[in-house]
């Protein structure tokens, strides 16, 4: 047997056959989502939506915007916040590349292409692929509609609130606060006076006074941990009778109320609705009526709100503040609203309702914001944020399609589920060799397995022979 030489003492190959280049194997979940994107004609459907914004003749060679739109889903797979850490990781990963479709002679793209893909691409493109997941996603019957959830969250700017400026005349907040120190008969203010003054000066963040000059979408705002920034205001809709599917995605300023922007967050559930239940493909797995029951928390209740969804032959289930006794001389129609929405949530289907609130509305801001890393954005203005959030709550989506299928909607839990397979395989096997029977024991846990929680577990696996006892490890 010869020995290899030193990597710096190997003369390499000039030319390498293409059937000789080291691949490692493909992920099995990727292979499974990009069976599912094919089967589906993912491919043919992009280039159809974004076809008439690449030239034809000019410019040097594109990037297929099937290879852009798998870089924004193996983000939300990944757990990636930044678009320049998809492509470190879609450039570091051969499994990932496969996923990609790219070639051996094809180089991952870079932050730079993505970003100039994103500002060429329209908002409605964006719209577009999120819709084809839910298509996808109703074919398979994972989409009833019958029951909505509304629920919105904050999300962290990418902006300080020491650049804001003044709407009015463009100053900054530490000159503005220099001349109030001024005025105030300090001739050379340091930090700490202008800080002085600043402390009890009333509405001092007011969004109608300031704002950042790069975001102005942006607004300031306290946030639930106490601390103040420039935000910006995530509601979706949910479907609650079916697996939980995110049927919307609509994205607002930071301190716009949530009965103010309900309306639009509906208002696009229903034609995505109407969408699936007139696709012929689709029109069976939809409820019959769809979207007319809908579900949110407390910040929604308003007499305003419910009359208006009355109006509009929605049954809601909203949670109702305490606000005491009320009067309600001249306000027949929000008192009929009112103690309809009360009878409703009081029952035992609004009860049921209320419970399954906190898990399917709560669990895709864990999945995608605090999971997937867009708690805080990377982006600016609005345009820019939807069009990363609707492809990357679209991969949520898929996320639970590959749940139904082979468990697992995830590559991380995929890992973890099937680690815990063969350590449950091996303990049986071991049992068998010794010729006892499966104690009880073996199942203990298991159905923590099936909710994807059970870590990594190693076991040793001993089979005895004439001679020796041979010891089988491994490390799941």
């Amino acid at each position: 047997m010869s020995m290899k030489r030193h990597a710096k003492d190997r003369q390499e190959s000039l030319w390498i056959p293409h059937d000789r280049v080291a691949m490692g194997p493909g992920h099995p979940f990727y292979e499974k989502v990009e069976g599912v994107l094919q089967e589906a004609g993912f491919d043919r459907f992009v280039e159809s939506k974004c076809g008439r914004y690449y030239a034809k003749k000019q410019g040097r060679p594109s990037i297929p915007p099937g290879v852009y739109f798998r870089m924004l889903l193996v983000g939300y797979f990944e757990r990636i916040s930044s678009e320049r850490g998809i492509c470190w990781r879609c450039a570091d990963s051969f499994s990932l590349r496969r996923f990609l479709n790219l070639g051996m002679s094809d180089s991952t793209p870079t932050h730079s292409a993505l970003s100039r893909i994103r500002s060429r691409l329209p908002l409605a493109v964006h719209k577009a692929v999120f819709d084809w997941v839910l298509q996808v996603l109703g074919t398979h019957g994972l989409i009833d509609g019958k029951t909505i959830g509304v629920d919105a969250t904050t999300l962290e700017a990418n902006a300080a609130l020491r650049s804001i400026v003044r709407r009015d005349t463009g100053e900054s907040y530490e000159s503005y606060l220099e001349e109030l120190a001024r005025e105030s008969g300090i001739e050379a203010p340091t930090r700490a006076d202008t800080a002085k003054v600043d402390k009890k000066r009333p509405k001092k963040g007011s969004n109608k006074e300031w704002v950042h000059p790069t975001d102005p979408d942006a607004e300031i705002m306290k946030m639930k941990n106490g601390r103040t920034h420039l935000s910006h205001k995530l509601e979706q809709a949910v479907d609650m009778s079916g697996d939980g599917a995110v049927l919307s995605v609509t994205l607002h300023g930071g301190t716009k109320g949530d009965t103010t922007s309900l309306p639009d967050t509906l208002e696009e559930a229903q034609a995505n609705l109407d969408d699936l239940a007139d696709d012929p493909a689709t029109r069976e797995m939809i409820h019959d009526d769809a979207g007319r029951e809908v579900v949110a928390d407390k910040g929604y209740h308003s007499n305003d709100t419910l009359v208006a969804l009355i109006e509009e032959d929605y049954r809601t289930y909203i949670s109702e503040p305490d606000r005491g006794g009320r009067k309600w001389s001249g306000k027949e129609d929000a008192q009929a609203a009112t103690y309809a929405n009360r009878r409703r949530i009081r029952g035992n289907r609004g009860k049921r309702l209320m419970r399954r609130r906190g898990e399917l509305l709560e669990r895709p801001f864990a999945h995608y914001l605090e999971g997937g890393g867009m708690r805080r954005t990377h982006l600016r203005r609005h345009a820019n944020i939807l069009k990363r959030l609707l492809v990357h709550v679209a991969g949520f989506n898929l996320g639970i399609l590959m749940r139904s299928l082979i468990g697992s909607g995830s590559p991380q839990v995929f890992a973890r589920l099937r680690g815990a397979l063969i350590s449950l395989f091996l303990r049986l096997m071991d049992d068998l060799i010794h010729g006892l029977r499966p104690h009880k024991s073996l199942w203990e846990g298991w159905p923590s397995v099936a909710q994807h929680t059970t870590p990594f577990i190693s076991t040793t696996l001993s089979i005895p022979t004439e001679s020796k006892t041979m010891a089988l490890s491994t490390r799941c």
